[in-house]
């Protein structure tokens, strides 16, 4: 399936990485779902110990900023001690040229 420009714009990339321990998915899903944003695809995998996680994120129901939901992944990173980052997918590939 061919991804349009406005597809992109109402979309985001989330990456999670860290060491494993329960929860951290719970949490982000959580997170995400509070701001009705909804994951469309997700892969994790835990690598000795430290896990990965990649979600496809849907922000077109998403009412607050971009920043507002940012922030609120910024500070569940610090209370769950792992990396988190999001940004648009018209950056992401952009800056990876996928």
């Amino acid at each position: 399936m061919a991804t349009t420009k406005e597809d992109s714009k109402n979309r985001a990339i989330l990456t999670v990485l860290g060491s494993d321990r329960s929860g951290i998915v719970a949490a982000v899903a959580t997170a995400l779902s509070q701001h009705d944003a909804n994951i469309l695809d997700i892969s994790q995998t835990i690598l000795q110990g430290t896990f990965t996680m990649t979600m496809l994120v849907d922000l077109a129901q998403v009412k607050t900023d971009f920043s507002e939901l940012k922030g609120a992944l910024d500070a569940l990173s610090e209370r769950l001690g792992v990396q988190i980052r999001i940004q648009r997918e018209e950056v992401f590939r952009y800056m990876y040229r996928l």
